[in-house]
Formats: C-alpha cells, sequence, structure tokens
C-alpha cells in the first residue's frame, strides 16, 4: 500500500539535482515538492497484471502515489495513462540500476543526489 507522508529527502529543492546529458542545463523540475515517499504499487505494470498481460518493456514508478505503470515503449503506455489521468507529475525508473527521475509538465529528466537507492522490481 503507498504511503502519502512527504518524501524523506532534507528538502527536494535543496537536493543536489544532477543534469542528464538529455536535460539542459538552464531548465529544472518545478514539481519536487511532489515527491512523497511512497511504496511502488507491486512488481509489476498494474494495469498489464489486471488484464493478465506481462509485455512490458521498462516500468515507471509515481512519486506521488507509487503506482507502478509501463512505459511508452510498450504497448499499453499505462505510466503516461497515470500521469495524464492523474496529473501526478514525476515519475522514476523502476528498472534495475537505473536512478533517473522524469517530470511529465517540465519535460526533463534528473537525477537527485540525496536519493535513497531505487527499489527496483524484481
Amino acid at each position: 500500500m503507498a504511503s502519502t507522508a512527504p518524501h524523506t529527502f532534507k528538502d527536494a529543492r535543496a537536493s543536489g539535482v544532477v543534469a542528464s546529458e538529455s536535460r539542459p542545463m538552464d531548465r529544472s523540475c518545478k514539481h519536487l515538492d511532489q515527491i512523497r515517499d511512497v511504496m511502488p504499487s507491486g512488481p509489476g505494470c498494474v494495469e498489464c497484471v489486471a488484464a493478465g498481460r506481462h509485455d512490458w518493456v521498462h516500468l515507471r514508478w509515481c512519486q506521488e502515489c507509487g503506482h507502478v505503470g509501463c512505459c511508452d515503449n510498450s504497448p499499453g503506455k499505462h505510466a503516461t495513462g497515470h500521469n495524464r489521468t492523474t496529473h501526478h507529475p514525476i515519475i522514476r525508473s523502476y528498472e534495475p540500476g537505473e536512478e533517473w527521475y522524469y517530470c511529465y509538465p517540465d519535460d526533463i529528466d534528473f537525477e537527485l543526489a540525496d536519493a535513497p537507492p531505487n527499489p527496483s522490481h524484481p
């Protein structure tokens, strides 16, 4: 079950936001205050699993409610669908070894220097 408590970073706005190769240095995410300390909703895409499907490519984890959805390279594109429905702005990769975040409204990806390690799916 997802928690809705504020994230445990000291202060997301003061946390070191590390630019990725695709993130222009003059842009920043304006939604860091919406990152919450949430547990992933499960080991796979919620909507795909409910439909008996396991054909996702990569998984993405909503940082506001914990929803796990499949990426835009997957047939269902459920992570983006979740964003369109809920307007939750930030997802984090739920893939092993990936620590990046993506902000839908600001259209940028980034890493947070203070972020806890990504749990990733099994």
